[in-house]
């Protein structure tokens, strides 16, 4: 009987036990998630992720490399001033750079207005640009005569072209991805964390488990005992 009553004693206290556990781990959990929902909801409220941040440097250093080695031609030939009013005011599209700073000045403001400003989640602006980019100086290539200008002739397109072709790779094979990566996260965990703060059932109270009732076998034998215990020695 004392077995009996420890052993129905001693389940509701496990339950309780137990409930209390996987209520504690799911408490912790779902205080996981919020905070990896917020940690991503702060990045997401920068206005633009680190990889695009990347992108549009890139694109920044493909104008000024470009600027700088157009302002290195310029200074090859005497002075700067007698070298820009020859290649700027007196445009001769055979043998000027001019024109090939303007595709890199253009290529630079359609990146950063579509990827920085407009935050653009499509391949098509920097398509057109290298589009634009490599037609040009593919037909600069070969009707003008640069290459009798020295080794900026073939820097300067070659750069140019180079620095179009990454832009582009950059974009389509590291942010587009990684950030439709990085929303897809997001989208989950979100909706793992919103299931996870539904409140689970409160804990049980030991109200609601009840003992056994005791077996009346071994009620009926101390009961025959105490009458076999009463009968009067009659003999």
């Amino acid at each position: 009987m004392n077995r009996y009553r420890d052993e129905a004693e001693y389940m509701p206290n496990s339950l309780l036990s137990s409930h209390s556990s996987v209520h504690e781990v799911q408490s912790i959990n779902s205080t996981e998630l919020v905070s990896r929902l917020e940690s991503l909801e702060g990045s997401g409220k920068k206005g633009i992720s680190d990889v695009r941040r990347t992108f549009c440097l890139f694109a920044t250093f493909d104008f000024l490399f470009i600027t700088l080695l157009w302002i290195i031609e310029l200074n090859v030939h005497g002075s700067i001033l007698d070298a820009l009013q020859k290649e700027v005011l007196n445009y001769d599209y055979y043998y000027s750079f001019f024109d090939i700073f303007l595709l890199s000045f253009f290529r630079f403001n359609l990146l950063i207005a579509a990827y920085a400003m407009c935050k653009l989640r499509h391949w098509w602006a920097v398509a057109v640009s290298t589009a634009i980019t490599c037609a040009f100086l593919l037909v600069k290539v070969i009707l003008s005569k640069l290459f009798y200008t020295g080794a900026f002739g073939y820097v300067l397109p070659i750069m140019s072209f180079i620095l179009a072709w990454i832009e582009a790779w950059f974009l389509d094979f590291k942010v587009l991805p990684q950030e439709a990566e990085e929303e897809k996260r997001f989208l989950m965990i979100r909706s793992v964390s919103e299931r996870a703060a539904v409140p689970p059932p409160g804990p049980m109270s030991e109200g609601q488990f009840y003992s056994p009732p005791e077996s009346l076998t071994g009620s009926e034998d101390e009961t025959e005992e105490i009458q076999d215990d009463e009968k009067p020695l009659c003999q």
